[in-house]
């Protein structure tokens, strides 16, 4: 692998106190690999062969349900998926395929494990990525169970402004279908709630969202809404 994409992962919170010999154990037994549009990457309900690494491109996390699919997330660079499976040795619990063109850095799971278990800074890590996951999780569990589709969709936008800057654009990096299932509606519903945050601090067009009133915007939005990493 490239030494930039080395040191890209050595900046990752995972990995940037690991130390120099385990780091070394992991990156030489990684691959770094292109994939194009709507590969799936991982299947539910297989054992995990490796950690992967979005390094670019973005990533959907997926269910499935006899004829019932729901997007459960997006991934984006630079980001690990699934690390919990992976540290437990347990099947997935979702699948995962590429939205764009991506490239994917692979962690052989057994190294990963490997490293948990003799670097303190590495397992420490860890827990902290898995406690940031889990508070991500039920932030979003109580955004699904507390919120209206306009407060979820209007704490998505305030929350991906501030992922991608703050300026006021949101651009999606994919289709309005997947944001609709990721925010649990469907996309009448996603259309319709867009229409209706035009009165309140938006003007959407295509794949561009524009805040034009933040303050109105928040008004919106759950009152409870935390802004936090997942």
């Amino acid at each position: 692998m490239r030494r930039a994409d080395r040191d890209l992962v050595r900046t990752l919170p995972l990995f940037c106190d690991v130390g120099a010999a385990h780091f070394d154990e992991l990156m030489n037994a990684a691959f770094l690999q292109h994939f194009p549009q709507h590969v799936v990457l991982i299947e539910e309900g297989l054992l995990p062969d490796f950690l992967h690494i979005v390094v670019a491109g973005t990533v959907e996390l997926f269910g499935r349900s006899a004829e019932r699919e729901t997007t459960l997330d997006i991934i984006r660079p630079v980001t690990t998926f699934i690390l919990a499976a992976v540290i437990r040795d347990e099947p997935y619990l979702k699948s995962a395929r590429t939205l764009t063109p991506a490239q994917i850095l692979m962690l052989p799971a057994a190294s990963v494990r490997s490293v948990f278990d003799h670097d303190v800074h590495f397992a420490r890590a860890v827990v902290a990525e898995l406690a940031l996951r889990y508070r991500g999780m039920v932030l979003s569990l109580k955004d699904q169970k507390l919120c209206n589709g306009t407060e979820r969709l209007a704490n998505w936008i305030l929350e991906t402004d501030r992922q991608q800057g703050g300026n006021g654009l949101v651009t999606l990096g994919h289709g309005k279908r997947t944001l609709a299932s990721r925010l649990g509606m469907t996309p009448e519903n996603l259309s319709r709630n867009l229409a209706s945050l035009a009165h309140h601090g938006i003007s959407s067009s295509g794949r561009k969202i524009v805040i034009t009133d933040r303050e109105a915007l928040r008004r919106c939005a759950w009152p409870d809404a935390r802004v936090e990493s997942q």
